[in-house]
């Protein structure tokens, strides 16, 4: 897939090569023509064509026309090979011109999009770009969350990138060191692990774990038997879409409502989430009142301690400590906004 300016430039190019081998074949008609009009008819079709493909081709056979005795047919050749030739020129020009130019273009864009990847601090690693990854992407994409998408099947993100001019991504296998450096792994917040392939998402568990030991890793386990294996590889989360379709499935039945309110959150342009907000360590301890966490863009649902305690629909007397993470439905606007409240108030 190409993107639209890849496409216009593309069509340029596709309608100059038209031209030309339009014109080529004008030259031959008007040759085969011309030699048959000035011979008099005593040479064949066939014969004037073929003196017109040789004169053009500058392929020097010899004249099967005897043109000793008309210089009209002589001076009609030497026009008929300039032509020719120009034409021949310009065509063979085109198509090097289009192939070198869409290898370059191609080698140019490579190396702009690894200086943005190489530039990236706190990104995600999306490993595994099928169906549930797109999907994951487009989550991230709605939440203003920047990632690096990974897989071996480079058209999968370029359908993407047809919608999305921005997706950055890398062409290989995600289980391998070289790829996850490539990605930025050592200043990645975290790595989805998503392919279809449970033996491949516990190879890319295990590598990143490697390179990266304290790096947060979401991984995707089909098989339910497999899920103990991933936890022992050292995935901090692990989602099996046949349990989490299930429960979807029956919360539909069960808790039409529920249901019902989570999608309508999930479609409003407000792209409203449920988000978790780290309290910094540099953080002053603050009673909730005193720090006025008022907006139209989040609501403070709950706040969860450092011992594991959950404090839901806390007071304004509640004392917020470093370590502590706020639960907000927020925007992405309302999540930026209570970092930068929190992040006002450090030491």
């Amino acid at each position: 897939m190409q993107t639209a300016a890849a496409r216009t430039h593309a069509s340029y190019i596709v309608r100059i090569l038209n031209y030309a081998l339009v014109g080529l074949v004008a030259v031959h008609v008007l040759g085969t023509v011309g030699y048959h009009w000035m011979t008099e008819g005593r040479y064949s079709w066939f014969d004037c064509f073929y003196m017109t493909v040789i004169t053009v081709a500058t392929i020097g056979f010899g004249e099967i026309i005897d043109m000793s005795n008309n210089p009209m047919a002589r001076g009609f050749t030497v026009v008929l090979g300039i032509l020719g030739a120009g034409n021949l020129s310009m065509l063979f020009s085109i198509v090097t011109v289009a192939l070198l130019e869409t290898d370059l273009n191609g080698n140019l864009q490579r190396k702009r999009m690894e200086k943005v990847i190489r530039s990236l601090h706190g990104h995600y690693i999306l490993c595994g770009f099928g169906r549930v990854g797109r999907n994951v992407a487009g989550e991230l994409e709605a939440t203003n969350r920047h990632f690096v998408a990974v897989d071996e099947e480079p058209n999968r993100m370029l359908e993407y990138k047809e919608r999305v001019p921005g997706l950055l991504y890398i062409h290989g296998d995600a289980s391998d060191d070289a790829v996850l450096l490539r990605a930025n792994l050592e200043r990645a917040r975290g790595v989805f692990a998503v392919t279809g392939d449970d033996s491949r998402n516990l190879m890319i568990v295990i590598t990143a774990k490697q390179l990266k030991p304290e790096v947060r890793i979401v991984a995707r386990c089909q098989e339910v038997r497999n899920i103990e294996k991933m936890r022992k590889a050292g995935a901090d989360e692990i989602v099996s879409p046949n349990f989490t379709g299930g429960m979807r499935i029956a919360s539909a039945m069960i808790r039409p409502h529920v249901v019902s309110f989570l999608d309508e959150m999930l479609k409003s342009e407000k792209n409203l989430r449920v988000e978790e907000i780290p309290v910094p360590a540099a953080f002053i301890p603050k009673p909730l009142g005193d720090i006025r966490l008022r907006s139209a863009d989040y609501v403070l649902i709950a706040i969860r301690e450092r011992n594991g305690a959950w404090h839901f629909n806390p007071e304004k007397d509640y004392l917020i400590k470093p370590g502590y993470v706020l639960i907000a439905m927020a925007s992405p606007a309302g999540r930026m906004e209570l970092e930068g409240l929190l992040a006002d108030r450090l030491i």
